[in-house]
């Protein structure tokens, strides 16, 4: 896991061709870590996501400085849905619901964006 972790974060200091070797070698490592042999339920049922998720864990080897590593930018994006949802006990009309996911988007692209005024994003996507 460190040297996952080691690979991200130099991954755009890195060679195609060292990128690649690491990469490898991390695969490998991980085609042995799937076939141990255990008797342990839960490492088993952690391999078991491991195998599951196998075509997505090092996605940021191949695309180098586009994709992180983890997820957290996504788990942070949707953090305020979430508040949201739990302080006002979500919705009781699906219409709100779908609106405010759809403002949400809107509003995440916009910040993707640099040098993107999210209000007139906004209001560009209404008045459409």
């Amino acid at each position: 896991m460190r040297r996952a972790f080691a690979l991200a974060d130099g991954i755009e200091t890195f060679a195609a061709s060292t990128i690649a070797t690491k990469r490898r070698t991390l695969e490998r490592d991980l085609a042995a870590i799937l076939s141990a042999r255990t008797t342990c339920d839960l490492a088993r049922d952690l391999q078991m996501k491991f195998r599951r998720a196998r075509d997505q864990l090092l996605t940021f080897a191949a695309y180098p400085g586009l994709v992180e590593p983890t997820n957290n930018g996504c788990e942070r994006a949707l953090r305020p849905a979430v508040i949201q949802r739990k302080v006002t006990n979500g919705y009781r009309a699906i219409w709100a619901a779908e609106g405010e996911a759809d403002i949400r988007t809107v509003v995440d692209t916009a910040r993707l964006r640099a040098g993107t005024n999210t209000f007139q994003t906004i209001l560009k996507t209404v008045s459409v």
